[in-house]
């Protein structure tokens, strides 16, 4: 008898690399439009509300990536102390201070410590399994929010205006353009002329010439809005645009590289799903979690921003 006839499947062709780039930016202008718009809207709330969503949103993404590659983390645990993290944070923050909220961000931690502790206790001894299990959720609270929650400190390091409005948000809205730009340059120029592995065993497809045009782009972007807003970055100076561009503009690689790192580990190709041509939410702010660090200690060590 005559094996049954079987109909060809029609594979879809992989998007070029320049659709690609068209798809991710046009999501990515989307995205941070958004954004900024609530943040200059005023609403500190609504800030609030957008800096919790994202944050929470990519720490159940990264324990995702833990649970695709069969790694053991307390999941429920991290979100709730998180939560808890973003919501006292942004309080303190907002209604107290600065100082009152690093106590209360330590508190946190040690909190979390403790119950990460406490929670192991009702698990079985496996080996090593209990302190993965405790080393792998400790990491993604701290890799992910809190290096995330600097984008609310950033906010709120800058002193308010005299009519008590905020005035940090123009150096958020420096923050996502430096390291954006950076992002865009070492796309563009290492898709262009990119010949020179960075990392090919993190990252086959980064270069030196992207690393480059990664700089070159936040340099520009740093000098750009230091022109155009002298008045509302007026904690800055040439100097310091100089200085912050290259930083942020490396630490923006870094950042990219460190997903990486972890992606490769879990063996997964994007952080979720949830952006086209972006991926998920750990793939649009993978490397301000790296930058919004690195610029709030800057203000506040270097510039001394009372």
């Amino acid at each position: 008898m005559a094996a049954p006839a079987t109909l060809d499947r029609i594979e879809p062709k992989p998007m070029s690399a320049r659709s690609t780039f068209l798809l991710r930016f046009g999501s990515t202008v989307v995205l941070w439009s958004v954004a900024l718009g609530i943040i200059f809207s005023g609403y500190e709330i609504a800030f609030f509300a957008l800096i919790a969503l994202f944050g929470l949103l990519t720490l159940w993404e990264f324990y995702g990536m833990l649970d695709a590659k069969g790694l053991p983390n307390f999941k429920v645990t991290a979100m709730v102390c998180g939560a808890v993290m973003l919501c006292g944070s942004f309080y303190y923050f907002s209604e107290v201070g600065p100082a009152h909220s690093y106590d209360f961000e330590m508190a946190v931690l040690l909190f979390f410590l403790l119950t990460v502790f406490t929670r192991q206790m009702f698990d079985s001894l496996r080996d090593d399994a209990p302190l993965k299990t405790m080393a792998y959720t400790l990491f993604g609270l701290l890799y992910v929010l809190w290096l995330y929650n600097f984008m609310t400190k950033i906010v709120y390091v800058v002193p308010r205006a005299a009519d008590g409005r905020v005035t940090g948000q123009f150096y958020v809205l420096y923050l996502i353009a430096v390291t954006k730009f950076s992002d865009m340059g070492a796309y563009l120029t290492g898709s262009v002329i990119g010949r020179h592995k960075l990392v090919p065993h993190i990252s086959p497809k980064k270069t030196w010439e992207g690393l480059a045009g990664a700089l070159v782009f936040s340099l520009l972007a740093s000098w750009g809005l230091f022109k155009i807003m002298p008045g509302h970055l007026s904690a800055l100076n040439a100097t310091h645009a100089t200085v912050l561009g290259l930083l942020l503009g490396f630490a923006a690689v870094v950042g990219d590289l460190a997903e990486s790192i972890i992606k490769r580990s879990t063996g997964v190709k994007d952080s979720g799903n949830l952006l086209p041509g972006i991926g998920g939410a750990l793939d649009l702010i993978d490397s301000l979690l790296f930058t919004a660090p690195l610029l709030f200690f800057y203000m506040r060590l270097v510039i001394r921003v009372p």
